[in-house]
């Protein structure tokens, strides 16, 4: 593995920093221009529809509370975990690792933000199926935060899997240099 690159670090960092403001530009944009909670339910396409749902908890509402107590300590476990991903990312050693950490730290600032200022996360796309067995299936209702932070423990995914660009056949290269074989 490589060292960290101060060129992968500012990628990560600028990728926190979009992933953040885009979030809270569309938050802002669905709260106080579009006004979502007085046009809800917005048909966007048969499978999807704006709404407002203010998430008290993390993913899929857990760890939910109405307690200033409550807000307070998932407010504090987001601060604990942004830190410790700025530290991860501080340290990266590949352009995939330093992009998924930073989509996946703007993203937790976004949502944290929203815990902060508003008591809770305001998630605004329901995607869903109709059927007729079973009526409507909802999935979990999202914002863009969420989306950044999929997006970025994918790209975490592949490098675990794939590793750095170039590992793989630099290790090769050396093992057969070391051999005195061709690669």
């Amino acid at each position: 593995m490589g060292a960290p690159d101060w060129r992968q670090r500012l990628i990560g960092f600028g990728l926190a920093l979009f992933s953040l403001s885009l979030d809270q530009g569309h938050k802002i944009w669905m709260l106080e221009v579009f006004d979502i909670e007085n046009r809800q339910p917005v048909a966007v396409s048969p499978n999807l529809d704006l709404v407002l749902a203010w998430n008290k908890g993390i993913s899929y509402s857990l760890l939910s509370s109405d307690t200033q107590m409550g807000r307070w300590g998932l407010f504090a476990l987001s601060s604990i975990l942004i830190l410790v991903l700025g530290v991860w990312l501080w340290r990266s050693t590949s352009w995939a690792m330093s992009s998924g950490l930073g989509l996946i730290i703007g993203g937790a600032l976004g949502n944290a933000y929203d815990r902060y200022a508003h008591g809770a996360v305001a998630d605004f796309f329901l995607l869903h199926i109709d059927t007729q067995s079973w009526g409507r299936l909802n999935w979990y209702i999202f914002n863009c935060a969420d989306i950044a932070i999929v997006a970025g423990v994918g790209l975490l995914l592949y490098d675990s899997w794939k590793g750095p660009i170039g590992q793989k056949s630099q290790l090769e290269a050396n093992s057969a240099q070391d051999t005195g074989t061709l690669p």
